[in-house]
C-alpha cells in the first residue's frame, strides 16, 4: 500500500505521519508538495496536522486553495482514502469535504495535552481495528478545534453513523463531544487529536497506530 502525505507551507506533522506508515506500519509513502495535482499511484492521502499558511485568516481556509485539494477532491469522489489530522481536518472542513467547521476552542486557549478518545463507530476504513466504545489516549494540540455544525449536520452524522471518535472529557467545547467526523462516502475521515504522534513504541503510546492499520486493513479487503 502507498500513501501520500501532503505537505503544506507551514506542515509540521508531515514527518510524523510519514513515519507512521513506514517505519511504523511498514507501508510505502511519498510526499506530495501542495502545488501537484497528480495523485496517480497512491492508494491513500494523510492531511497531516501542523499550521498551513501560517493559518492566516482561518485554520486551513488559504490551504483549500491549493492545488493539490482538487486533485483531493477527485480523488476522494473517486473512493480513494482520506484522512485529515487536525490542521488537515481543518482543511477539509475549509474545503467542504467533510461537513462543519473548527471554531476557537472555548475559553479561547490554545490545549495541548492527551485526551481520551471514544470509538464511535467501527464502520469505517479508519476504526475497523477498533472496538465499538473503546477509548484510545491520543495527544491534541490546537486553539481552533471546535466542532460546530448546524442541528441538521449534526443529527445527520449522529443518524447515518458517521461520528468515529469523541472526546471522553471534551476538552475544546465541541458540540455533541465530537473529535472526528466522515464524510458520506465513509472514505474520508477528519480527526483533531494526531494519532500519529502515539504510533511507536518509544512514545507515550501506540493508540493511534491501530488507526493507520484500519487503513490498511480496509485497503486488504477491497
Amino acid at each position: 500500500m502507498k500513501f501520500g502525505v501532503v505537505v503544506f507551507p507551514g506542515s509540521n506533522c508531515d514527518h510524523d505521519a510519514f513515519y507512521a506508515v513506514t517505519s511504523n506500519l511498514g507501508q510505502q509513502a511519498d510526499f506530495i508538495w501542495h502545488d501537484s495535482e497528480n495523485l496517480s499511484g497512491f492508494d491513500a492521502v494523510i492531511l497531516p496536522g501542523g499550521f498551513s499558511y501560517g493559518d492566516h485568516l482561518r485554520c486551513g481556509a488559504i490551504a483549500r486553495f491549493s492545488p493539490v485539494m482538487r486533485a483531493i477532491k477527485k480523488f476522494a469522489d473517486d473512493g480513494g482514502l482520506v484522512a485529515g489530522f487536525c490542521n488537515g481536518f481543518q482543511i477539509l472542513t475549509e474545503a467542504h469535504i467533510l461537513p462543519g467547521a473548527l471554531v476557537r476552542n472555548a475559553g479561547l486557549r490554545y490545549i495541548c495535552k492527551t485526551v481520551g478518545l471514544e470509538t464511535a463507530t467501527t464502520n469505517s476504513p479508519f476504526t475497523n481495528a477498533l472496538e465499538k466504545g473503546q477509548v484510545l489516549q491520543i495527544p491534541i494540540a490546537h486553539g481552533e478545534g471546535c466542532y460546530t455544525a448546524d442541528a441538521k449536520t449534526l443529527d445527520e452524522l449522529e443518524a447515518e453513523d458517521r461520528v468515529v471518535f469523541r472526546y471522553t472529557d471534551n476538552p475544546n467545547g465541541s458540540m455533541r463531544d465530537i473529535a472526528g467526523i466522515l464524510n458520506p462516502g465513509r472514505n474520508v475521515m477528519g480527526m483533531m487529536p494526531h494519532p500519529e504522534r502515539v504510533s511507536d513504541p518509544l512514545m507515550p503510546g501506540t493508540d493511534g497506530l491501530q488507526v493507520f492499520q484500519s487503513i490498511l486493513t480496509a485497503f486488504a479487503r477491497t
